[in-house]
């Protein structure tokens, strides 16, 4: 069975072209959104990603109305595959029931995940480079040296309680008992 997705963007746009689209590809039951692509939640994308079942298909007019991100779209899509649902894009002629179509997503898997990649590698390259000009990332110290020796100082002597210590450092008593510790 062939169930169609829909969406415009906003209520000024409308679907009858995407639904013309999808009825003219098969599609017997068709789901419709207004809602931007950016939304992660769109109730129409929902119930028809409910619906379809093992050996149907999924069909989009475009693969911008499933998604917006690449990262985004195979999620979507590897998803489905899982389930053993086939999916379609009619403008773009993508259709994973098929070998060809099943290669265009697996090309567009490996361009994604090349691009988490860079993005990793630039990521990296920033911290290092930071690094060497003597930038330290991350969270700072709740306690100096010196407030440590002052925590297991003030933690040895049993007249201080806890919560003393805590108010005087401006720690939690997880983050005293860490240092003290250690």
């Amino acid at each position: 069975m062939l169930v169609g997705y829909a969406r415009v963007s906003t209520t000024d746009q409308t679907l009858a072209l995407q639904q013309d689209a999808l009825q003219k590809a098969g599609c017997t039951k068709i789901f419709t959104d207004t809602a931007s692509g950016a939304q992660a939640e769109r109730k129409g994308l929902t119930e028809a990603i409910s619906y379809v079942r093992a050996g149907d298909t999924l069909v989009v007019w475009k693969l911008d109305r499933l998604g917006r991100s690449l990262k985004d779209l195979i999620t979507r899509i590897t998803e489905l595959e899982t389930r053993k649902i086939g999916f379609k894009s009619l403008t773009e002629n993508i259709d994973t029931t098929t070998s060809g179509g099943k290669l265009i997503f697996h090309i567009f898997g490996a361009l994604a995940e090349f691009e988490r990649d860079i993005i990793r590698e630039r990521t990296n390259a920033g911290l290092e480079a930071a690094r060497t000009r003597g930038k330290l990332g991350g969270r700072p110290k709740a306690l100096s040296p010196e407030k440590i020796k002052l925590a297991r100082k003030l933690y040895a002597d049993t007249s201080t309680s806890v919560a003393e210590i805590c108010k005087t450092l401006g720690v939690s008593r997880h983050t005293l008992q860490r240092y003290v510790k250690k």
